[in-house]
């Protein structure tokens, strides 16, 4: 899993925003709902004193860390905020397979449980330019971040306009339908989105199969999202969708500082057990995050290396429907 900024996003970014706040947060789901085919929304009481921990920006994420018979389990999920509003959290998840914890999220987590979450963090996050083109491009459960930062744009700059091309399998595949749907309702002239199959038939030829080759610059011709001086490009979903997407947004003339991006992963992983009951091993571990590399001490009450780095401040940046590679588990 890679999450990529460039310089000057990281300067432009609100101060504090990617400090890290120590520790895990226990939460209380609130309500779970259906967001799509076998995926499912959690909503999260954040309490008064947690609330400065837990205030970010639309498409940053957090890391869930839970106990689900006798095994821990953590994935990292993009905050999707609810089209209600309000202090708390919402989360998307969506089953990939047996075994993980999205299988337990979308079969058994029930309003009362409780989930630990890290606070929030990361890079991919609305630009500030005022009056831009935000052009969204996203796959499968990559609309999540992606929602939220339409939603924000629309709101905050009303002379902003935002276009989505999403991509999934099938019709039925689409994630937060309604919610798209109402958000164009609600911005006519100033949302517009596409909605592109890979596995049926789709409205049309140009909007039936991989976004590839020339299919991406007819669909932004389609939306007048032409790189240019105002157009700023946002990228979330597996890695062939978003390689693919920079590849021929560069050669069409979109710089580097006008694309952001983040991949994900959904191959199967094996969930991490319980410690064995002999001695924790100790030392030094070295691990290269985002281009440095952090020196940090394993110590005895350090399950495995993230503990290690998550004290330390060092967080692997990870989106929606990650599998996070130090913390492997299948969603």
């Amino acid at each position: 899993m890679t999450t990529a900024s460039t310089a000057s996003e990281q300067s432009q970014a609100r101060p504090g925003a990617d400090r890290p706040v120590p520790g895990w947060h226990r939460l209380r789901v609130t309500r779970t709902a259906p967001a799509g085919h076998r995926a499912t929304a959690i909503w999260l009481d954040v309490p008064e004193p947690l609330r400065g921990a837990f205030a970010h920006r639309p498409g940053q994420h957090v890391v869930v860390r839970s106990q689900v018979r006798g095994r821990e389990l953590r994935r990292s999920y993009s905050l999707c905020p609810p089209p209600e509003g309000g202090p708390g959290l919402r989360l998307v998840v969506k089953y990939l397979g047996p075994g993980g914890f999205a299988e337990y999220a979308t079969t058994t987590l029930a309003a009362g449980d409780h989930l630990e979450l890290s606070p929030p963090r990361g890079h991919f996050t609305l630009t500030g330019q005022p009056g831009a083109h935000h052009v969204l491009i996203g796959g499968g459960s990559g609309v999540t971040p992606l929602l939220g930062i339409a939603g924000a744009a629309l709101r905050e700059d009303p002379r902003c306009r935002v276009s989505l091309v999403y991509a999934n399998r099938t019709a039925q595949s689409v994630l937060l339908a309604d919610e798209l749907s109402d958000l164009k309702d609600a911005h006519v002239q100033r949302f517009h989105m596409l909605h592109v199959l890979t596995q049926e038939a789709g409205e049309s030829e140009l909007l039936t199969g991989r976004i590839e080759g020339d299919r991406l610059p007819a669909l932004l011709s389609l939306l007048a999202a032409e790189p240019d001086g105002r157009t700023q490009f946002y990228l979330c979903g597996p890695a062939g969708l978003v390689d693919g997407a920079r590849q021929t947004l560069a050669r069409w003339g979109a710089g580097p500082e006008r694309v952001r991006f983040e991949l994900f992963s959904t191959g199967a992983a094996t969930s991490r057990p319980q410690p064995s009951t002999g001695p924790a091993p100790t030392g030094l571990i070295s691990a290269r995050l985002g281009g440095r590399t952090t020196t940090v001490p394993l110590g005895p009450q350090d399950r495995v290396v993230l503990d290690a780095l998550l004290r330390a401040g060092r967080r692997p940046r990870t989106p929606a429907a990650t599998a996070c590679a130090a913390a492997a588990g299948p969603r």
